[in-house]
């Protein structure tokens, strides 16, 4: 995510320290698309070297349990709750020997593996923790079992860096820090992430750096629910999202840096600096989370909905929520069949989702109100001919949590639908959330969707996501792991806080629901279009990044941006970023859209409106409101 000549950031000089797919728009279907290499380099990939210059074998691990495992191959028997979590949950406590070794162990074998196999989740138990530096790579997740941030404590660092691509930040993707308290050694933190790299309930006492070593390029980000003592400094990363947190300060932005119900949070001043700033998010329901109960056994903890919530959830120890013995999970383990979750689902059970890689022959079937499905460790899904990976029904309260989709070498009309076509019941008491679920589309081996998330349900809340169409890794090409659509909404009152989708063959976003609103957009049109005649949409020049349908009347949306690197045709010229009906009732505040390097550029920002992009300077074109 970043720029062959990027921007000097604004800041002081750094311290030395099953629904159908939308209707095709009348363009012709492209007809002579060309493939990149699986092995050719990206963007990303190339400009590893120009930031520089600039600048699973499961581990022997004591098992966690909470009770009988269950017994997998009697389908037609009861499947029993709760059970052991597998190698790849390793549960520390203070008293555990070894943990920096073993922390380092798993660091070397995940901190290059971008497309590997192996999948972890750290859980740290309630105490204190001295001398760590728990450096996370990919699949990795690391999380305090307390119920308060303040419960877990490590006098050390939970740190992200780029040393494995030569100081460039821009593929640091999928790992995670939850629910824990840091005291970091030298009084700031390092979180050098880019996408689908959640910091979610945490408590840095001391400051947060989220630039790599030698300030190369980032792209995140996201924070949540967390509490920063100290300043928070960006320097280099190109975006960032927070929400219901508080910083001490924050130092600098460089093309969006958005915040809602933030306190600390720097004033409103798009464009100069690029700052959006809400007083306070609409809805949020905080994501579950596993935690210990006093007498030792493992829990879920659902945190309540909050409205106009500002500030932390947990602000007085004990956050509001109810939780569920994990006794009323059914514990997965890799190579359980979809026949089998389904079966869990119907007799009453929540699925616990342990991290490793579960292939499916048919969906997910998510029927009752209230189910929830949280997964540890990136556990990630992959529907095998064609299916749809995950399905809900138009029911209350839903959460789906911590996994992504990789769609598999068959084409699947869609991967993840919430509601089937046509949901219209009032879920405003109790919406379904969907936090932290990504999708990925080619990279780790061919895949192809024609529509990654399709959502149907009134009021769902979609609460940071990234919807990714590679555009590096195995698996990659125009047609290769064609994806037409990354995210389609036909319900109305959808609410999504912090989200990112990249690279789709024509609209990455589809918003057909009435009063959708949308607090943070990141994007990037995809690289590999082979020529004009690839993306024309009927008459206008490519597909914008995020389409609001013809026939809404109300939408809202702060904090948008989509960049273009049309690196296979440079020539290439894409209309707007934005396209939306233009009436008093659909709005926007604080648009923009980037020309990386020269690589294609845009005529307007949204509609007809804004000023082109032009050049190699990478200087981004504004609309500070709209209409």
């Amino acid at each position: 995510m970043t720029s062959p000549t990027p921007p000097a950031p604004s800041s002081p000089t750094p311290p030395a320290s099953s629904s159908p797919t939308p209707p095709a728009p009348s363009s012709p279907t492209p007809s002579s698309p060309s493939s990149l290499p699986g092995g050719a380099p990206g963007r990303r990939a190339v400009l590893g070297a120009v930031a520089a210059a600039a600048a699973a074998a499961p581990l022997l691990a004591g098992p966690a349990s909470a009770a009988p495992a269950p017994r997998r191959n009697r389908p037609r028997a009861a499947l029993p709750g709760g059970g052991d979590l597998g190698p790849n949950v390793i549960v520390f406590d203070p008293s555990t020997p070894g943990i920096q070794a073993r922390l380092d162990e798993i660091f070397r074998q995940q901190e290059s593996a971008q497309f590997g196999t192996g999948r972890y989740q750290l859980f740290f138990k309630p105490g204190t923790y001295h001398g760590l530096n728990a450096q996370i790579g990919f699949y990795t997740s690391i999380s305090g079992l307390g119920l308060s941030p303040d419960d877990t404590t490590i006098n050390g660092d939970v740190t992200v860096d780029a040393g494995w691509f030569g100081g460039n930040a821009t593929q640091n993707f999928w790992r995670s820090a939850e629910n824990l308290a840091l005291v970091p050694v030298n009084g700031t933190n390092r979180w050098a992430v880019s996408q689908a790299a959640p910091f979610r309930r945490m408590h840095v006492r001391g400051g947060l750096n989220l630039a790599p070593a030698g300030y190369g390029w980032a792209s995140g980000g996201y924070i949540a629910d967390s509490r920063v003592d100290g300043q928070v400094g960006p320097y280099s990363q190109q975006q960032w999202y927070t929400r219901d947190s508080a910083v001490g300060g924050w130092l600098n932005a460089v093309w969006n840096m958005v915040f809602s119900g933030v306190q600390g949070a720097p004033a409103q001043s798009f464009p100069n600096p690029p700052y959006t700033t809400l007083d306070t998010t609409p809805v949020s329901r905080e994501k579950p989370f596993l935690y210990v109960d006093g007498g030792g056994a493992y829990r879920v903890f659902l945190p309540e909905k909050r409205t106009n919530a500002r500030g932390v959830s947990w602000g007085n120890g004990t956050p509001r929520g109810t939780s569920l013995p994990l006794t009323q999970f059914y514990v997965a383990r890799p190579g359980v069949s979809a026949a089998t979750l389904n079966q869990a689902l119907s007799e009453g059970l929540h699925l616990l989702l342990t991290p490793g890689i579960y292939h499916l022959d048919r969906p997910i079937e998510v029927t009752r109100a209230n189910t929830v499905v949280l997964g540890l460790g990136y556990a990630t899904l992959i529907p095998d001919n064609g299916v749809t990976a995950l399905r809900v029904a138009d029911v209350d309260g839903v959460r789906l949590a911590g996994f992504l989709i990789d769609a598999g070498p068959v084409n699947s009309p869609v991967l993840l639908e919430v509601g089937p076509q046509g949901s219209s019941r009032d879920h405003s008491a109790n919406p379904t959330t969907v936090q932290d679920v990504f999708v990925r589309i080619g990279g780790a081996g061919a895949g192809k969707a024609t529509t990654s998330m399709v959502i149907n349900s009134r009021h769902t809340i979609v609460d940071h996501t990234w919807i990714w169409r590679a555009d590096h890794g195995e698996g990659v090409g125009w047609e290769t792991n064609r994806a037409d659509y990354g995210l389609v909404v036909n319900g109305s009152d959808v609410l999504i806080t912090g989200l990112f989708v990249e690279h789709f063959n024509k609209y990455d976003v589809q918003w057909n629901g009435q009063r959708g609103r949308t607090i943070f957009f990141q994007n990037e049109k995809a690289y590999d279009a082979p020529n004009q005649a690839a993306i024309q949409n009927g008459s206008v020049k490519g597909y914008a990044a995020y389409k609001v349908g013809d026939q809404v009347t109300e939408h809202e949306g702060w904090g948008l941006g989509s960049y273009c690197y049309y690196n296979v045709d440079p020539s290439i010229v894409q209309h707007h970023g934005f396209a939306a009906p233009n009436r008093p009732g659909v709005r926007f505040h604080g648009l923009l859209v980037v020309s990386l390097g020269g690589n294609g550029q845009y005529e307007r920002v949204i509609n007809d409106t804004g000023a082109p992009t032009s050049g190699t300077s990478t200087v981004p074109s504004t609309v500070v409101s709209y209409p």
